[in-house]
């Protein structure tokens, strides 16, 4: 299985961090945000692993390298302008091949994720081993969270690993999930998309699947949250 981060963003609300840092590089607990992504992949042998980007890209580049001495093997999807999310799958879709590949933010702060289980999260056959239909397989396996405080509203409903649009409790995507790469083939390299369009299309066809997380999550997405996170232990309870 393949892996795809996206760091393309400005991070426009961690300024004037971002302004000569991009977002992924920032650090918590001592460590780059994308680099706790690059090894909790390589803890579960997940070591292809594609990164985009486009602020300040070849930052990540020089800082990174082509992940060997993280035991991975990065390639890079550069954008001259950030494509947003679907459009950065769509980019480098070159890249990802025809399996499922397990695609996530560069920006979130999730230590304790096991990036085993994404390996059968979409696995085609049904509970006693029998091929699915082509249209009873899910395209897409999201992981969701609790609703942080910046978006009660939620995302999806969950319904017996079932996501839909509207529903009685609704959570937050975690910007990890399972997807195949075939969901993107119709968008042209190049263009900008977003991803939440094509899954809300899909949770409506009833072919997006997906669980809840409850172990810590973070997007760490301003100064302030970055200055939580690498408080010292008490001083942010």
């Amino acid at each position: 299985m393949k892996a795809m981060i996206f760091a393309a963003g400005r991070g426009e609300r961690m300024r004037p961090l971002t302004d000569a840092c991009p977002k992924p590089l920032l650090k918590v607990r001592g460590r780059p945000l994308v680099v706790w992504q690059i090894l909790g992949l390589v803890r579960a042998g997940i070591t292809d692993i594609v990164i985009n980007h486009a602020h300040l890209g070849h930052m990540l580049e020089e800082a990174l390298g082509n992940g060997e001495r993280f035991g991975a093997n990065i390639v890079y999807s550069p954008e001259t302008v950030a494509l947003e999310t679907a459009g950065g799958v769509a980019q480098a879709r070159h890249l990802l091949g025809e399996e499922p590949f397990v695609a996530l933010a560069g920006d979130i702060y999730c230590p304790h994720f096991d990036f085993e289980q994404v390996k059968t999260a979409l696995a085609d056959n049904d509970f006693w081993g029998n091929p699915l239909p082509e249209n009873q397989r899910d395209a897409a396996w999201l992981y969701l969270v609790k609703n942080p405080p910046y978006h009660p509203q939620g995302d999806f409903a969950l319904h017996s690993y079932a996501l839909a649009n509207q529903g009685e409790q609704m959570y937050t995507y975690s910007s990890i999930g399972v997807f195949r790469p075939q969901m993107f083939d119709a968008i042209p390299a190049g263009t900008h998309a977003k991803l939440v369009t094509l899954l809300r299309d899909y949770a409506d066809r009833g072919l997006l699947g997906g669980e809840l997380y409850r172990g810590p999550w973070f997007n760490v997405g301003t100064v302030e949250h970055l200055q939580e996170l690498n408080a010292p232990p008490g001083k942010n309870s």
